[in-house]
């Protein structure tokens, strides 16, 4: 969990979305709405909870589309409905214990647990996203979660459009 504390700046993410600040946060916070939309483009969410309330746990499997599932899991640190949501993220197995990212082909340098705040800005039915995640931006760069990232919100902004 090192990279919580380092001192290189971490990743924070920007976008807006044309939908209501209370429809982005049920589907960071509700898992049958998550799983439509979160991974890489071809990635799906076959399995998903979420108890998005302090000490609330997720857990989820993202499916590559060559067949390669992870699962993550974490534990909600804060949850205010719909302005914010704060939880740890970590690549577990399917029990939910911890998997040190190296196992999965990540770098060393890739942190075993970070911290992930989403916080949402209404702008009058449309609504920012900022995500900012414990992870250097090196080390982010390195492992292509900015283009990970990107494509999670495209497919957001597509299931957001269908809602």
């Amino acid at each position: 969990m090192a990279a919580m504390n380092s001192p290189e700046p971490f990743l924070v993410l920007t976008r807006d979305f044309d939908a209501p600040r209370e429809l982005v946060y049920q589907a960071w916070t509700e898992a049958e709405h998550f799983a439509h939309w979160w991974g890489p483009r071809e990635w799906t969410v076959p399995e998903c909870a979420i108890d998005a309330r302090p000490g609330g746990r997720m857990r989820f499997a993202m499916r590559g589309p060559d067949g390669v599932q992870f699962w993550l899991c974490g534990v909600c640190r804060e949850a205010v409905a719909p302005a914010r949501y704060v939880t740890t993220i970590y690549f577990a197995d399917e029990d939910g214990n911890v998997v040190p990212p190296t196992r999965l082909g990540m770098g060393p340098e890739v942190p075993e647990e970070m911290l992930m705040t989403v916080t949402l800005e209404d702008l009058g039915g449309r609504t920012r996203l900022t995500v900012t995640q414990t992870m250097p931006v090196s080390v982010a760069t390195a492992n292509q979660a900015q283009a990970g990232w990107g494509q999670s919100f495209d497919k957001l902004d597509d299931y957001l459009g269908r809602k």
